[in-house]
């Protein structure tokens, strides 16, 4: 049995970059800072910065670039995966990035930093549940508000 899994919250340190490739598929990657922050013996407290480079794809890498900005907390999930390639200067190269497979936005809806990307509508900081009335069920309150019933909750 094999196990390649990631999971991380931190911060953006940058916009998302979205690419486009030859067929058609799109990209977004961009790279998320997470802190570790301890004391050693003596009572000194230290913050360690480690730096994660992303990759999302399809319809994830459209909802980054649209939604998430510099200084975004996020919670992602992926999986590791390293390239390697030959540079310019004949030296092997390689990078290691978390493939995104999920992530939700920390960050509530207004907060964060302004880049003047205000074009898109903030996302609700928790989810809203609509619930409906079975049908030819009547509504006991005068000013239009439906009557929620615990049997119409669906958890």
């Amino acid at each position: 049995m094999n196990l390649n899994k990631a999971m991380i919250i931190g911060n953006l340190t940058r916009d998302p970059e979205i690419r486009t490739t030859p067929t058609g598929k799109t990209v977004a990657s961009f790279s998320v800072a997470t802190n570790l922050i301890w004391t050693d013996q003596s009572g000194q407290k230290h913050d360690k910065a480690e730096f994660h480079n992303i990759v999302a794809w399809a319809r994830l890498a459209e909802i980054c670039g649209q939604y998430l900005k510099k200084g975004s907390k996020v919670y992602l999930e992926g999986r590791l995966q390293t390239r390697d390639w030959v540079g310019q200067d004949n030296v092997k190269r390689y990078r290691t990035e978390i493939i995104a497979e999920n992530m939700i936005m920390l960050d509530r809806a207004g907060a964060g930093s302004s880049t003047g990307r205000s074009e898109q509508p903030p996302m609700p900081s928790e989810p809203v549940i609509n619930v409906e009335e079975p049908t030819g069920a009547a509504s006991s309150d005068s000013q239009g508000e439906e009557e929620i019933r615990v049997e119409n909750i669906p958890f």
